[in-house]
């Protein structure tokens, strides 16, 4: 997702100070995601993204912020997963001194914190029907209340919401309520996984190859052409994330200026055996393994995420999982 090419003048910038004219692609679907992202920087409309996990939906966020008439305010990012629902309540609208057990002083809120600025919602799928009633509250009116306290608050607050779950679908069974969706989908941008974005891969590589270096310290030039074939042939079930984490990996381990081969970690999921080993097994167990092993990795590793999606329990994952 990020342009390649020379690093613009002065000092060199992390992503967190990117804006949207740090963005390029030559993918025509990613391109017209990037299109939509502009015009709705230079609006105060509330952001959907959507995307596979790990396809820099965080990134974008902050891009979009940078890029917007909220710059000078503050950029809260919260993620939704995994949150009882009182701990949500205390993270996104803060909570008094006493207001439960262990609460020893008052703490300020996301929402709170995001005053004149933008607040980022990642997973937003995953809360309760409870949690959502209290975000819609706090996004249609600008109002909410801290945990023990009665007194009404009010913030004024961007909100960019983002989840890789299928929403509408959860819409229809009931699973995440209408009026909020309709509410933080103002502009919706999907965000296409890196294994459709081929014209993007060189460049993308080339980028994160400058980070790394940059982070690392180290001078490298180039890539041995059978550790670029690893790259380029590779699908990225992780995305951007899968694919920043082995070239740093390998930028690190790297003997020289050129990158070997050997230090292209391409690791299959733990417990599993990768698809290509597994390509001529035409049993069902061989078929359900594979399936597992795409859908955890497309969830980045996350179990408790991927038996979500595949519909189990996370115990009936592990004991698929194996030793």
């Amino acid at each position: 997702m990020r342009r390649a090419g020379p690093p613009p003048a002065g000092p060199p910038r992390e992503p967190a100070a990117f804006t949207l004219d740090d963005f390029s692609s030559a993918d025509p679907a990613m391109d017209r995601c990037l299109a939509l992202a502009r015009l709705a920087a230079r609006t105060d409309l509330p952001i959907l993204i959507v995307g596979e996990s790990g396809t820099g939906k965080t990134l974008l966020a902050r891009a979009i912020h940078n890029s917007s008439k909220r710059v000078g305010g503050a950029f809260v990012a919260f993620n939704a997963a995994a949150l009882s629902d009182t701990l949500l309540d205390s993270q996104l609208f803060g909570h008094e001194k006493g207001a439960f057990t262990g609460a020893e002083r008052t703490v300020r809120g996301k929402f709170e914190l995001a005053h004149n600025g933008t607040l980022f919602i990642d997973e937003i799928a995953d809360m309760s029907q409870a949690a959502q009633a209290k975000v819609l509250r706090a996004i249609e009116y600008g109002e909410f209340e801290k945990l023990g306290s009665e007194a009404l608050q009010r913030a004024d607050v961007r909100v960019i919401s983002a989840t890789h779950w299928p929403l509408d679908r959860f819409v229809a069974a009931d699973r995440f309520r209408k009026d909020l969706f309709y509410r933080i989908a103002g502009i919706t941008l999907a965000v296409p996984p890196l294994r459709e974005r081929p014209q993007d891969l060189r460049a993308l590589i080339a980028s994160e190859i400058e980070l790394a270096c940059r982070k690392e310290a180290k001078r490298v030039t180039g890539l041995a052409r059978e550790a670029a074939e690893r790259l380029l042939s590779y699908s990225w079930p992780g995305n951007l994330r899968e694919l920043s984490r082995v070239i740093h990996t390998a930028v690190a381990l790297s003997p020289g200026e050129i990158i070997p081969p050997d230090v292209i970690l391409l690791t299959p999921v733990v417990g599993l055996a990768p698809e290509t080993a597994a390509a001529g097994d035409l049993r069902l167990e061989a078929a359900e393994q594979r399936h597992i092993a795409r859908v955890l990795a497309q969830m980045g590793g996350n179990k408790r995420r991927a038996a979500r999606a595949l519909g189990i329990s996370r115990s009936t994952l592990d004991r698929k999982l194996g030793p």
